[in-house]
């Protein structure tokens, strides 16, 4: 049975198509809310936009769930800590808008300037007063960008095409990276004072909300402009049309309120306000990208893969292209290692070797967390609650990336101190076969391999002699067991020997101890390495 993906809101026909070939796709009015959880109690994944609580009842009703899409930018509408708390990865399309917000600030400073929609109104309403609504231009005019984020920059690129001075206020970049973008760096006051049009970039935070306010309104530049199409509540609505009133603002251009929907403000009483219903992300582009893109994360979360995308993941972020086929290799080695330690250890450590550690490399801490306890807990582990996981048993987890030389162009080793004291290793590296990433074991507790990472291992160790290969062939033929690859590794003759199989089906534990007693193996495992 595939996997089942409810859409409860609208998405776009692209998204559903790349969603279509893999999964069940079902389709719930995410505003009826009976339907709703009655819809979730078979979903493995539910999108959503901005209609529809995803709250604690709603995961809670979905026991089978692993993702939560919210097709935009915010979160609102998903209670990320009660989907955290049950290992369910929230994703959003963080942007997916981008564009569309940049040029709705464009758009609202240009209307503002040259007072574009009170003019239509007026023509529209059988007057012809040209001279009632003179702008003015903007080029040669100083324009403040409060925030310097993805949309502030691409608004600055903008807008610096219409010949402005730029200047912004972002204490969170540095000036190099302003210097770039042909933007100068000021203080908040600086920018208040010089701008001839100010344009707000920020996220919506405790320290951002009401960021202007009747104190800084009290000391702008007279005859500013102000457009706001990222955040309600960054600017003072009251104090913005009390400035406006007073003349010391000749206008402004508002997306975002306080309080939403908005039907009533007090800047909606005047004509040099341009006021819009918060289509910052309403094109068909924006739509379209932000379905798109959580239904590509939707895929990756339901295959098992890493989410970049993932708002609940510690190690969240743009992985490297040449990271990414290491994360499989990690997790397998982290369910190598729990079947050769026999269990949990007190202590983890993942070492990654080799010229890959000029890239961020700390997901592959995480893949390998994910790993160590894929085989020890009922429930699901995901990247989301893997740390908890480990949290919970008093594991700790780090990461050791080394550039020196290994033997391998790269080299990933689990490497864990037991509750007894003893240290256990597994060790693996990719290497290419055409455009096929082959997975493979190198080391397994301290003994040299060379076998694929893929499929149902079993690790048996005992004391070197002859005929031991025969006897577990034997034994594992007669229980219908085919054997696919097999190497044995010692470290002197007689001596300790790991005996490595892979096979193509799982052995029972009666099976397996059998197989151990057989040859007088002093220690045996199984390890499932299969892709889920």
């Amino acid at each position: 049975m595939n996997p089942v993906v409810l859409i409860a809101e609208e998405l776009a026909p692209a998204a559903i198509e790349v969603l279509a070939h893999d999964f069940d796709v079902r389709h719930v009015d995410g505003t009826d809310r009976p339907a709703l959880l009655s819809a979730l109690s078979e979903a493995d994944a539910v999108i959503v936009r901005s209609a529809t609580q995803i709250d604690a009842e709603a995961v809670a009703a979905a026991p089978r769930l692993k993702v939560v899409a919210r097709a935009g930018v915010g979160l609102d509408n998903v209670e990320v800590p009660a989907a955290t708390a049950r290992g369910v990865m929230v994703v959003n399309a963080p942007t997916s808008n981008i564009v569309s917000a940049a040029e709705q600030a464009v758009a609202l400073l240009l209307a503002v300037a040259r007072n574009t929609a009170s003019a239509s109104s007026a023509l529209k309403a059988g007057e012809w007063k040209r001279s009632k609504y003179t702008g003015v231009e903007v080029q040669g005019k100083t324009v403040g960008v409060v925030g310097l984020g993805r949309i502030g920059v691409l608004f600055a690129q903008r807008i610096a095409a219409f010949g402005t001075r730029l200047i912004a206020y972002d204490p969170y970049i540095q000036p190099a990276r302003a210097a770039q973008l042909g933007v100068r760096l000021v203080g908040l006051e600086e920018l208040l004072r010089e701008s001839d049009f100010i344009s707000i970039h920020l996220p919506k935070t405790p320290e951002t909300v009401g960021l202007i306010g009747e104190k800084e309104l009290a000391i702008v530049k007279p005859g500013v402009r102000i457009v706001n199409a990222a955040r309600g509540g960054l600017v003072d609505e009251q104090a913005l049309a009390d400035a406006i009133a007073e003349g010391r603002v000749a206008g402004a251009g508002v997306d975002v309120y306080s309080k939403e929907p908005c039907t009533s403000s007090p800047l909606f009483a005047f004509d040099n306000v341009v006021a819009t219903p918060h289509l910052g992300a309403s094109t068909h582009e924006a739509q379209d990208k932000a379905g798109l893109a959580v239904a590509k994360s939707v895929k990756l979360a339901l295959q098992g893969e890493f989410v970049p995308d993932a708002v609940n993941v510690q190690a969240g972020g743009v992985v490297a292209e040449d990271v990414r086929p290491l994360l499989p290799l990690a997790e397998k080695l982290g369910r190598a290692f729990t079947a050769v330690a026999g269990g949990v250890a007190a202590s983890v450590t993942v070492e990654v070797r080799g010229e890959i550690v000029s890239h961020d490399v700390s997901v592959l801490k995480l893949a390998a967390t994910k790993g160590l306890f894929s085989s020890v807990v009922e429930e699901q582990v995901t990247y989301v609650n893997a740390p908890h996981l480990a949290a919970e048993r008093g594991v700790e987890v780090t990461l050791a990336a080394l550039a020196e030389t290994a033997e391998q162009p790269t080299l990933v080793t689990v490497r864990g101190a037991l509750p007894d004291g003893r240290t256990v290793s597994v060790s693996g590296t990719v290497t290419h076969s055409g455009a096929r990433d082959v997975l493979k074991l190198t080391e397994v507790d301290g003994f040299d391999v060379e076998i694929g990472a893929e499929g149902i291992l079993l690790f048996l160790r005992y004391a070197d002699r002859p005929g031991v290969v025969g006897t577990v062939g034997t034994l594992l033929g007669e229980s219908g067991i085919n054997i696919a690859a097999m190497q044995v590794a010692r470290r002197e003759a007689g001596g300790e020997t790991l005996m490595t199989l892979t096979v193509d089906q799982a052995l029972g534990a009666e099976l397996l101890t059998s197989a151990a007693e057989s040859i007088g193996a002093t220690a045996a495992s199984a390890a499932d390495l299969r892709d889920e």
